[in-house]
């Protein structure tokens, strides 16, 4: 587990902007679960999150037309069991961090894993994320 003086304002970089942190399994189910679209962003230490996940998730969210109901993260390495429950949700998908799920209706409908992440410009990420939500949200 990450010391909490390293990875907090890795976490503030999304919830400062309007993330909501899903702490434990029954936060993890109770987002997803809900009716409509959330996203989840697996937050992470390495370079590629700082440098294209969490700018990429934001911009997303800034520049996006159609937005999901609920934009939510967890940390790996940190936020262990909501990390675990997200995963499992995201199966047949392997464990990846950072990655960001898109789920409608409790449903996943759009991954993003962290081999599209790593090498590529926060603008491509964003850029993905704009087009799944344009598809599957209101």
């Amino acid at each position: 587990m990450y010391p909490a003086e390293i990875v907090l304002p890795m976490k503030a970089e999304l919830t400062e902007n309007g993330f909501q942190e899903l702490l434990d399994a029954n936060s993890v189910v109770n987002a997803i679960n809900q009716e409509g679209t959330t996203l989840v962003v697996i937050n992470s230490v390495c370079g590629c999150a700082a440098g294209a996940a969490r700018p990429g998730a934001v911009m997303a969210i800034q520049n996006a037309n159609k937005r999901p109901d609920r934009i939510t993260t967890s940390f790996a390495g940190f936020d262990s069991e909501a990390v675990n429950k997200v995963r499992e949700l995201c199966f047949p998908y392997p464990p990846s961090s950072p990655a960001m799920a898109l789920f409608r209706d409790g449903e996943l409908v759009h991954m993003i894993e962290r081999h599209q992440i790593e090498g590529r410009p926060a603008q491509a990420i964003a850029n993905n994320l704009i087009a799944a939500f344009d598809a599957h949200c209101n």
